[in-house]
């Protein structure tokens, strides 16, 4: 088994619901777990040229015995049932649904389709906060734990809400 981290995120058709539903559909992978999920996080949106709405953050940690492209397929398959449009050239674009794999054991790779963690995970509050509230002492490969990375990031807009993704 390999534990895996994943980010969730949504910012249109109503993104709690869109992360919940996510998460029911992650649980039903095969030989997959989730073993914890953050607390909601609102955040604002980053690196985008136009106006958006707040994102709705979470960050998922799953044990599973699927290697990470595969892994990596079925996000993208979640992400499809739930009218997630991927663009080819656009980025940070709103989104009814985003899922992210951040950190796959302790596995680094460089793939045009994957890269290993995730190539701008220790810069971004709306990942490392979430990942810190259910793994604190989580390493990113090459750039340090988790909880210390967080306060690296706090200058950026993030709230905890109430709401919990399931």
């Amino acid at each position: 088994m390999t534990l895996a981290f994943v980010g969730l995120g949504s910012n249109l058709a109503h993104p709690r619901r869109r992360i919940a539903g996510a998460l029911r559909r992650i649980a039903g992978l095969p030989r997959t777990r989730i073993v914890a999920v953050s607390p909601n996080y609102l955040s604002a949106p980053v690196g985008t040229s136009v106006p958006q709405p707040d994102y709705v953050n979470a960050v998922a940690l799953l044990d599973t015995r699927l290697r990470a492209r595969d892994l990596l397929a079925r996000l993208f398959a979640v992400e499809r049932a739930q009218r997630r449009r991927r663009v080819a050239g656009v980025r940070n674009a709103p989104r009814t649904l985003d899922l992210d794999l951040l950190l796959f054991g302790r596995l680094r790779m460089a793939t045009r389709e994957l890269t290993l963690p995730h190539p701008r995970m220790h810069q971004r509050a709306f990942v490392l906060q979430p990942l810190a509230a259910i793994a604190p002492a989580a390493r990113v490969p090459g750039r340090g734990v988790a909880a210390a990375l967080a306060r690296g990031v706090s200058g950026q807009r993030i709230a905890r809400t109430r709401s919990h993704p399931l």
